[in-house]
C-alpha cells in the first residue's frame, strides 16, 4: 500500500500575487527553508514484519498531523483553498496562515494568530473561562467549545478528533499483531488504550518500558507550546524513529548521572529535591519521519518525554536525540553563521560533537529542576501559566549549557569537547535560535538568553562588528541564569518571570544587523523535509 507523504512537505512554488514585492518577499520566506531529502534507512537488520511495522507507524503518523491541522486551523484542507502556490506552501510549512517566527498572518484576511490556537473559542473571555466549573477545563486533552445555547462547554480530544483516532489506534493494533517484541505490544496496546480515553499514563510508562526495539514511535498529543493563552493544551504530532545504536552506546553513561547532575544544580537545595526516575534513558535515532506538531515550522531536533510529573518520578524521562537533523542543522546553519559572525580564532572551535552534546544535556535539563512549586503553588505550570514555556525552554538551555561546562571542569567529558568548543558553538546556535522570534515560545526563550548574555558580558563585539566571547565572564553568567530561572520555577514566581521576558524578551537593533548579514549569506532560516515513500 501507498500512502501520500503529509502535505508540509511540497516543493517549493512560485507566488502569484497581485504585486511582483509581495511575490518576492513571500518566495524568500519559503526558500529560507532549506529543503532536506530524508532518504530511506538501511533496513538490513529489520524483518519483513519489522518493515511493515515502520509502514503502519508513518500512515498512524499521517492521521495525528491531520488532527494537527484541525487543532490549529480548523480542517484539513486549509492549504488547498490558497490558489497562490508560495502561499500555499509556506502555509503548509507553518500549517496555517499564520508565520511561526513572527506570528503575523501573510494570507489575506486573516488578523493576529490567536493565542489560544483552535483550543479555545475565538470570543471567549478570561472571566467566561474562569466561571466555567468543569475541572477538565485545565486538562491538556480537552478544548473548549460552546453548546447549542451558546456556553463554553469541555469537548475530549478522543471525542473530537474520533475519526483520525480511530484510524490511528486501527494501524497501531496492525502493528502489534505484527511485531515479534513483547515490550513493542505491551507499549502499542496501551497507546491504543490512551488514545481513545486520554490517559497517557499507563502508555507514557510502557514506552519507557520499551528498550529492546531499534525501532521507535512517538505519537500522540505532547506538547503545549501552541497554546499560548494558557499553556495547556496539547497538539498531536508524531516522530517515526529508528535507533541509531553507535551513538546510543556513546550517551548511554549520562542515564546513571541523573541524580548527581541534579544534586550539582546552582540554586538552593529547596528547590532541587525533586529525585528523577533511576530508569531514565538517553537514546540516539535517525527521524525517519515527522508528522503534525513536530513538522510545523521550525523542527525540532530533540525531546526529553514524557512530561507527567507522576510518569518522570517513578521511572524517569527518555531523551530523544535526532542525530541525522542536528547534523543537518550544524553543517547548513550553526556552522555557516558562526563563521560569518565570531572572530576567526573563536571560531575555529565551532564543532558538532559539541552541537550534539549541548543539545543532549538540554533535553536532560529538562528533566531536572522541580516540577511541583516548594511554597504550594501547584504545579510549575499552574504557577507560572502563559510564561511557564517560555521559562522551561530558558530552563533547557542555559541549565543544558551549565551542565556541560561543569562537567567538562570535572573531567567527566574530558577527551570529547572543550568548554570552548561548547560555549562558541552555543553561541553560534543561539543567534541561529534567535531567529525563530518572539511569535513561539522558544524564539522568546532564545532572544532573553542573547540578551542576558550580552547584557552581562558574556559576549561583545570587536571594531569589524564579529563576536567575541569571553569564556570565563560566559560561564559565570551562564550560572547566574540558571539559577535565576530555577529559582522562579521552585517559588512559582510569575512576576519575576514576567519581568524577565520584558527585559530581555525583545530582539536588538544590533541582532538585526546579523539577521541581514545572516540572509544576505544565504544561510537557511530551518529546514524542511522530503520523505521517501
Amino acid at each position: 500500500m501507498k500512502r501520500a507523504i503529509i502535505i508540509a512537505l511540497l516543493a517549493p512554488a512560485a507566488f502569484a500575487a497581485c504585486d511582483k514585492t509581495a511575490k518576492s518577499d513571500l518566495q524568500k520566506k519559503v526558500d529560507e527553508y532549506a529543503v532536506v531529502k530524508i532518504t530511506a534507512p538501511d533496513l538490513s537488520g529489520i524483518t519483513d514484519n519489522g518493515k511493515e511495522v515502520l509502514r503502519l507507524y508513518r500512515w498512524a503518523a499521517d492521521e495525528a498531523d491531520q488532527i494537527y491541522w484541525k487543532q490549529m486551523v480548523g480542517t484539513t484542507g486549509f492549504a488547498e483553498t490558497l490558489s497562490d502556490p508560495a502561499a500555499k506552501e509556506y502555509a503548509q510549512i507553518n500549517y496555517g496562515p499564520w508565520d511561526r517566527i513572527d506570528g503575523k498572518p501573510f494570507v489575506e484576511g486573516y488578523g493576529e494568530r490567536p493565542a489560544g490556537a483552535g483550543f479555545y473559542p475565538a470570543d471567549m473571555t478570561a472571566s467566561e473561562f474562569e466561571a466555567l466549573s468543569d475541572p477538565a477545563k485545565d486538562s491538556p486533552y480537552t478544548l473548549i467549545g460552546r453548546d447549542a445555547d451558546g456556553n463554553l462547554q469541555v469537548v475530549p480530544f478522543h471525542e473530537e478528533y474520533a475519526e483520525n483516532i480511530q484510524k490511528i489506534c486501527s494501524f497501531l493494533q496492525s502493528a502489534a499483531d505484527l511485531t515479534i517484541k513483547p515490550s513493542v505490544r505491551a507499549y502499542l496496546l496501551k497507546k491504543i488504550e490512551a488514545l481513545r480515553t486520554d490517559d497517557y499514563f499507563e502508555s507514557d510508562l510502557a514506552w519507557l518500558d520499551m528498550t529492546d526495539s531499534k525501532m521507535d514511535l512517538i505519537i500522540g498529543p505532547n506538547e503545549t507550546e501552541d497554546d499560548q493563552l494558557y499553556g495547556r493544551k496539547a497538539s498531536y504530532g508524531a516522530f517515526v524513529l529508528l535507533k541509531e545504536l553507535k551513538k546510543t552506546e556513546e550517551i548511554d553513561r549520562l542515564t546513571s548521572m541523573l541524580p548527581e547532575l541534579q544534586a550539582s544544580l546552582p540554586c538552593d537545595p529547596a528547590y532541587k529535591t525533586f529525585i528523577p526516575g533511576t530508569e531514565s534513558d538517553i537514546y540516539a535515532y535517525d527521524a525517519l519521519y515527522y508528522a503534525g506538531n513536530y513538522n510545523a515550522g521550525i523542527k525540532v531536533i530533540a525531546v526529553n518525554l514524557p512530561y507527567d510529573e507522576r510518569v518522570q518520578a517513578e521511572k524517569g524521562t527518555r531523551t530523544v536525540l535526532l542525530n541525522n537533523i542536528m547534523k543537518e542543522k550544524f553543517n547548513r546553519i550553526v556552522f555557516p553563521i558562526g563563521n560569518l559572525l565570531i572572530t576567526p580564532d573563536q571560531a575555529a572551535h565551532l564543532n558538532d560533537d559539541a552541537f550534539f552534546w549541548n543539545i543532549a544535556f538540554r533535553e536532560v535539563a529538562h528533566g531536572l529542576g522541580v516540577k511541583e512549586t516548594v511554597n504550594g503553588c501547584g504545579t510549575v505550570t499552574q504557577a507560572l501559566g502563559n510564561e511557564a514555556l517560555t521559562i522551561e525552554e530558558i530552563k533547557g538551555n542555559i541549565v543544558g549549557l551549565y551542565l556541560a561546562c561543569n562537567l567538562i571542569d570535572t573531567h567527566k567529558l574530558s577527551g570529547i569537547v572543550t568548554k570552548e568548543d561548547a560555549l562558541t558553538t552555543y553561541i553560534a546556535s543561539l543567534v541561529r535560535s534567535e531567529r525563530f522570534g518572539e511569535g513561539s515560545a522558544l524564539g522568546r526563550a532564545n532572544i532573553i538568553i542573547y540578551n542576558y548574555l550580552a547584557e552581562n558580558g558574556a559576549i561583545s563585539r570587536n571594531e569589524s562588528g564579529k563576536y567575541v566571547i569571553d569564556y570565563a565572564r560566559a560561564q559565570e553568567v551562564v550560572t547566574l541564569l540558571a539559577g535565576e530561572v530555577l529559582t522562579i520555577q521552585a517559588t512559582g514566581d510569575y512576576e519575576s518571570a514576567a519581568t524577565l521576558e520584558q527585559q530581555y524578551g525583545t530582539r536588538t537593533d544590533a541582532f538585526k544587523g546579523d539577521l541581514r548579514n545572516i540572509r544576505l549569506e544565504g544561510i537557511p532560516a530551518d529546514l524542511r523535509f522530503e520523505f521517501e515513500k
